[in-house]
């Protein structure tokens, strides 16, 4: 049986009774990274005197995700297997949904275990959702990708999830803070461990406050949904279709596509 085993996202204690029971049947684990997760089942056999075992761990990530694929058999499957992410649920924003889509394709058995997650805890703790919510995880890093991708989580229905590294998060809520400053928004770091901090303002009061702040561990951002969004989306198509001059269409397939508008025109008056 192929297990999807969550992990705790920074308190050790938020691992679950059956995720102790389902490692110690388990003779393999697949993993983001065999280095975490060996120091996972070390500090949980030290802490709660698990009596977990497995001596095979086995890397899956973006790298060798091919490759891993390429060698599996079915009878890899005869074995009690877990999946570990680095933390939290897997599957979310992780190579885990890769692994699901395999024993789906194959008809092999799977079951995934409830635990901790790092976006349901936050919308919750922001106090910003009744109900719906869209997770959009990790944002481009860079260029015109992330521009549009700030642009679009502030133009939802709905509030929204997004995963920040200390590096970035600054400047995503400074970049929020342009275009819109009186946006709420929630900001949680190390969710469950020691120095769990917690954050609540307007996008603008919020970029003073991180000013001063200690940045460093993972973050979490919560923004409130959009009072006026924008449901109406345009497609290629559909501009290909509208009746105006090539220049003013190249500049808005540039906006879609973000190919450059000299290029596109080039096309569209061959």
């Amino acid at each position: 049986m192929l297990y999807f085993v969550p992990t705790p996202i920074g308190n050790l204690e938020d691992i679950s009774l059956r995720a102790l029971s389902v490692l110690r049947s388990c003779e393999i684990v697949v993993c983001e990274d065999t280095r975490v997760s060996k120091s996972l089942v070390r500090l949980l056999n030290e802490r709660f005197d698990a009596h977990i075992n497995i001596q095979n761990f086995i890397p899956l990530h973006t790298h060798n995700e091919s490759e891993f694929f390429a060698n599996l058999t079915r009878e890899f499957f005869d074995k009690n297997i877990a999946y570990m992410s680095d933390a939290g649920m897997p599957g979310i924003s992780d190579p885990g949904v890769s692994l699901i889509r395999y024993a789906q394709n194959h008809n092999i058995g799977y079951e995934v275990l409830s635990g901790a997650n790092a976006a349901l805890l936050s919308i919750v703790a922001s106090g910003l959702c009744e109900k719906e919510f869209v997770f959009l995880g990790f944002l481009p890093n860079t260029g015109k990708e992330r521009t549009q991708a700030i642009q679009n989580a502030l133009n939802l229905a709905y509030p929204c999830v997004i995963y920040e590294s200390p590096k970035r998060i600054l400047s995503l809520v400074n970049d929020i803070a342009k275009l819109e400053p009186e946006r709420e928004i929630f900001a949680i770091k190390e969710a469950t461990k020691k120095f769990e901090t917690k954050f609540k303002s307007s996008a603008i009061k919020m970029s003073e406050i991180l000013e001063r702040s200690n940045l460093n561990g993972e973050w979490c951002v919560v923004i409130s949904q959009s009072d006026n969004p924008s449901f109406e989306t345009i497609s290629i198509s559909d501009i290909n279709t509208l009746d105006i001059a090539p220049k003013a269409k190249a500049k808005l397939l540039s906006k879609i596509t973000g190919q450059e508008v000299k290029k596109i025109y080039g096309e569209l008056t061959k």
